[in-house]
């Protein structure tokens, strides 16, 4: 029998001091910490059978080491450590001129000069130049090949040349790991000058460029925004399943699957989700993927985006969401403006003005397009997409505005649960928010009367029973709200001025591409 004492009773962490025979069973008794008996040194390892009052019976294979003091039997970890490593903040944010500082990242470019090698990394937050001096750097700069994950050692020195306005003079390299085979396109360069398929076949490391990576970061910063901004509105982030019984929009554009032998479809949209969630929060949030299985092959079109949704109870009309996606685009812009101005020079984007957005009627918007450029109007239902360019076309030139909300959307065109003018019921209470003539946005209000979304139901043929558990939040009563859905990839595209949707995906899914 060998003595111990126990230091927490809940968490069943013991350290004490074991006398043992190697390979042989032994037992510990657990004593309280003020009566531990004196250390001992021991070494060696053996397997025990530890008996207590908390745990039972244990059994266990360990090390112990030798220690001049306490022997610990099992470790916590307390959190993240600070480690010798830099990033480039903490060099900026400091004082280390002239200082021996130690930084990690990837060789993303080496230029040889002969006895001076210029050493280019890569981090996270951007490019670090490093200065390799043959005879002063302890290493050949011959083996050092790009993409190299390396940890340097060297001497902080101020140059304005350099991005960040200083340098490493190295004294080590440390090679982490290196590339089995070179790199198949020049991602080094500022421009990779390489088709859009190109980058898209090889994305896993396309994206290590610099400006492709920028696209993302920006991107980043539209959701952070989102996100942000809706906490201060009182909204709720959720979280809803993407495998559903049936699609919110309907229709056949949607991915079917198996779903241990039932019919099952991949969500087209949060829709009946985030509006029973608005019955619990009032005001909720979600940024997530949608599939829809159109058989587009264009330049505007994914099959997997991510949206980025908002429900919101107790509107006065469907005017309050527009003016909540306006706070949303203001706080954004002027966040990408302060946080992320690097990637924005980078790609030299400018921001477009926010601070007001016009808003017009499907119908106005249609007259005024066909009589400044002379289109004749052929579907009195929706917008054609070069409709939707005049459109964003129109109100830049008079307006200034790169952005417009377009109002009253036909009904015929809308899903069953748009919520009619009562004014005129040919027509809906929603909108679509154009961004340089290409639809961004759909939203709206919503019926939320049990008995008017039964007879809209009817009027098209749908039967109770298929959505019965969406209807119950209806039955069983539900504020006025309305919401929206944001596509991601176009809104960035557009703010990028990208030409392809593609571009601003990260792995875009579409009728012809699944992988990478």
């Amino acid at each position: 029998m060998y003595e111990g004492y126990q230091q927490g009773y809940k968490d069943g962490y013991y350290d004490g001091y074991y006398g043992y025979t190697p390979d042989e069973d032994f037992s510990m008794r657990v004593v309280p910490r003020e009566k531990k008996i004196p250390s001992r040194n021991t070494v060696n390892v053996f397997r025990g059978v530890f008996y207590t009052k908390i745990s039972g019976t244990v059994r266990c294979t360990f090390k112990v080491h030798r220690w001049e003091g306490e022997i610990n039997m099992m470790e916590f970890v307390e959190g993240v450590k600070a480690k010798e490593t830099l990033g480039i903040a903490q060099i900026l944010e400091g004082s280390y001129e002239g200082k021996k500082i130690r930084m990690n990242g990837a060789v993303h470019n080496v230029r040889d000069m002969g006895e001076v090698a210029f050493v280019i990394l890569r981090k996270a937050e951007g490019l670090v130049q490093c200065v390799y001096e043959e005879g002063v750097t302890n290493f050949d700069i011959h083996d050092l090949k790009e993409e190299s994950a390396v940890e340097v050692l060297g001497t902080v020195k101020a140059e304005e040349r350099a991005p960040h306005g200083f340098e490493i003079r190295l004294e080590e390299i440390k090679v982490l790991s290196q590339p089995a085979e070179p790199m198949p396109i020049p991602i080094s360069k500022w421009k990779m000058n390489t088709s859009l398929e190109t980058k898209l076949a090889l994305r896993p490391v396309s994206l290590r460029n610099v400006r492709e990576r920028a696209k993302f970061k920006i991107q980043e910063g539209i959701v952070r925004g989102f996100r942000d901004y809706l906490f201060t509105q009182g909204f709720t982030e959720i979280h809803t399943p993407k495998i559903v019984a049936r699609g919110a929009e309907g229709g056949s554009n949607v991915f079917k699957l198996n779903y241990f032998n039932k019919k099952a479809e991949l969500g087209q949209s949060p829709q009946f989700y985030k509006q029973t969630m608005v019955g619990v929060y009032d005001r909720v949030f979600e940024a997530a993927p949608v599939f829809r299985a159109e058989k587009h092959n264009t330049t505007r079109h994914l099959n997997e985006y991510t949206s980025l949704d908002f429900e919101m109870g107790y509107i006065d009309g469907f005017e309050d969401i527009m003016a909540m996606e306006t706070g949303f685009l203001q706080y954004t812009m002027a966040l990408l403006e302060k946080e992320y101005k690097k990637e924005l020079d980078m790609l030299g984007v400018t921001l477009p003005d926010v601070s007001k957005i016009p808003a017009v009627r499907f119908d106005k918007a249609k007259e005024l397009v066909s009589e400044k450029y002379n289109r004749r109007i052929r579907n009195p239902y929706d917008l054609e997409p070069e409709e939707e360019l005049l459109i964003g076309r129109y109100f830049k030139e008079e307006y200034g505005s790169d952005f417009v909300f377009v109002t009253h959307y036909p009904s015929k065109k809308r899903p069953f649960y748009a919520m009619d003018d009562p004014a005129d019921p040919k027509y809906t209470l929603s909108f679509d928010l154009l961004f340089k003539g290409l639809e961004v946005t759909t939203g709206g209000q919503r019926i939320h009367d049990y008995g008017e979304i039964l007879k809209k139901m009817e009027k098209r043929g749908m039967d109770p029973e298929d959505i019965a558990s969406y209807l119950m939040i209806f039955k069983y009563g539900m504020p006025p709200h309305g919401g929206l859905g944001i596509g991601l990839e176009r809104l960035t595209m557009r703010l990028l001025d990208e030409q392809n949707v593609r571009e601003t995906a990260l792995f875009p899914r579409d009728v012809t591409r699944l992988e990478p």
